[in-house]
């Protein structure tokens, strides 16, 4: 590693004032670079130690421009704020200060009060078309859109997992003014806006890093998606800090979520990352760290960062809802019921036990918050990656689905919901990109390939039906309509979640803080009742049954009802101490000295 006391410097284009931008590259392969102007001028940059060029320069915001390597090959700014033309076009020194913020006062929101929404930028049209959303979204009872990830990826469609250009907003979503204008109008709206970043791997095009800055990569360490990243050095663990600051500060973004950081397993950037993050953003703001990461290390959880996605609990739920046991599910046939007990006893299922690979997964969880714990039932992963892209209401029996959809957005762990969900949309959300040649056809073959795992699709050819990623309608097609006045169906759906909402705010997220787990149980195969104690010292209590069968329950007593999922829930259970089939029942014991208050009651 280089000497700590060797001098670095911001990675990209840094407007320095009106007239004049400091570039900087790290090249450490490179013997010479110069800076290419779109206007046909040549700038030669200075070497410094480590392998840094550096050039200050007499360009104002807008200018346009690329990197030459030696003389041989131009690349665009790894660290670009902007793309004039994609990946093939020229970079933009940008203005960080240059948007007229309306909403100053914004300092963010308590993390228990997050109900996210998950969404797709470029399906749903552009920046402008999602702010267009967010009344509807706020007034259902959201409080934080989360943003698929927005780095620049080749091509017009991604996901955005492909990135090349992680600083630089995909070009056809929008200007980064119009970014900053869709996060400044939701935070007038009172949402929260988190996005996702992806720190573990480049997508397989567009990324010029290892032509001369090999050292940015680990050949030791391999990875899906080819070789580490190098977190060993300090330049490389700055360049990611600093996209996670430009986001934060620069955008006013209220939280990241760090993808598949089990790619990652380097603690100390972790911890690194997590502490400059705290270090820099001011104390009165509420900004928020969360974590896609399948290694179920709680110890992130404890000090660096607020919470995990729980696929434990997602996948659990999935095997009970449904029934299939294919590829990943298989993990959760055995012990199913047990271990969806677990999850809403202590967070995690997979707490050191070994996976389906005989790998030993995970930590101890039940000493963290169930707020340290992202709860779904449906996310872009997966719905998008199921071969055919069906959503849940066509997989399960929809009463079934009204007790686990309680269970979301009544339990203390944080829900996420993905776009369209609300509604029953029965638009399919694809894995999607916009590759050609022999990419193309390595990512549509690994895209059959990928459900040889699942019986649906393991014959002779398999995924005989299975969109190609790279057509366009696989992308046009993924956008969720909103439900028509006449669709009775849907618009019922649309009432169960405003109706579960209506009652987070009143009954759930008001005791949330210091909320803690007292425990679940298995009532019979398929059912569980869960307890908490919340904030306050009443006790949430969830009694869920996904079985079709009745099984024997007998209530505490002195409950206040919140919500039950059928209309003789309750009923059956104080008369015949049964809980129905397909069914969820919530319910309150109040601390001694509290009373109902006005209009809390469903």
């Amino acid at each position: 590693m280089p000497s700590q006391t060797l001098k670095t410097w911001p990675h990209g284009a840094q407007l320095l004032d009106a007239h004049h931008t400091r570039f900087t590259l790290w090249a450490p392969d490179a013997h010479s670079v110069s800076v290419e102007l779109k206007d046909g001028r040549s700038l030669q940059m200075l070497p410094r130690p480590e392998g840094w060029f550096l050039l200050d320069a007499p360009c104002p915001k807008g200018t346009r421009y690329r990197y030459c390597i030696n003389g041989e090959f131009e690349v665009p700014d790894p660290a670009s704020r902007a793309q004039d033309g994609g990946l093939d076009g020229y970079s933009v020194v940008v203005d960080p200060d240059d948007y007229p913020w309306q909403n100053n006062q914004w300092q963010g929101r308590p993390w228990h009060e997050a109900v996210i929404y998950e969404l797709h930028v470029g399906v749903l049209g552009g920046y402008g078309e999602v702010a267009k959303q967010l009344p509807r979204l706020a007034q259902m009872g959201i409080t934080a859109i989360e943003l698929m990830p927005l780095a620049q990826f080749s091509g017009e469609r991604n996901w955005g997992y492909d990135g090349a250009l992680l600083y630089a907003p995909h070009d056809t979503y929008g200007s980064p003014a119009e970014l900053k204008q869709l996060i400044d109008q939701a935070h007038g709206l009172g949402l929260m806006v988190i996005v996702d970043v992806v720190y573990n791997h480049f997508g397989p095009q567009g990324n010029y890093l290892p032509t001369y800055a090999n050292p940015f990569f680990n050949e030791q360490t391999h990875t899906p998606w080819g070789a580490g990243i190098n977190y060993e050095r300090r330049e490389v663990r700055e360049f990611f800090i600093g996209n996670a600051l430009m986001w934060l500060l620069e955008y006013r973004f209220d939280g990241l979520r760090l993808d598949a950081v089990h790619a990652i397993n380097h603690p100390g950037f972790m911890h690194e990352l997590a502490h400059q993050v705290r270090q820099h953003v001011e104390p009165a703001r509420q900004v928020w760290l969360t974590l896609e990461n399948e290694a179920n290390q709680a110890f992130l959880l404890e000090n660096d960062y607020n919470a995990q996605w729980n696929d434990d609990g997602h996948n659990v739920l999935h095997v009970l809802l449904t029934a299939e046991t294919d590829a990943y599910y298989a993990e959760f046939v055995e012990d199913t019921t047990q271990k969806l007990a677990r999850c809403l006893s202590e967070g995690f299922i997979f707490q050191g036990q070994n996976d389906r690979h005989g790998n030993a997964r995970g930590e101890p969880s039940s000493h963290l918050p169930p707020t340290a714990f992202v709860l779904f039932l449906q996310n872009h992963d997966q719905v998008g990656n199921r071969a055919l892209g069906d959503r849940l209401h066509e997989l399960c029996p929809p009463q079934a689905l009204r007790a686990a959809t309680a269970l979301l957005l009544l339990s203390p762990m944080i829900p996420l919901l993905f776009m369209g969900e609300e509604s029953a949309a029965p638009e399919p959300f694809l894995f999607f990109t916009d590759y050609t040649g022999e990419l193309a056809q390595a990512v549509t073959e690994g895209r059959r390939k990928e459900f040889a795992d699942f019986s649906s699709f393991n014959s002779q050819n398999p995924g005989p039906g299975i969109p190609d990623p790279n057509v366009r309608s696989t992308f046009e097609h993924a956008r969720p309509s909103l439900a028509r006045a006449d669709d009775g169906q849907r618009n019922n759906m649309l009432a169960l979640y405003q109706q579960l909402l209506r009652i987070r705010h009143q009954s759930i997220i008001p005791r949330l803080a210091d909320a803690q787990s007292l425990g679940a149980h298995t009532l019979a195969a398929g059912a569980v009742a869960a307890r908490w104690l919340m904030g306050d010292n009443s006790v949430l209590h969830i009694a869920l049954n996904l079985s079709p069968r009745p099984v024997s329950h007998t209530a505490a007593p002195d409950t206040e009802l919140l919500f039950q999922s059928q209309p003789d829930v309750a009923t059956q259970l104080r008369d015949r101490h049964l809980l129905a089939p397909y069914s969820a029942l919530v319910s309150l014991v109040r601390a001694p000295h509290q009373s109902s208050p006005a209009g809390e009651r469903p």
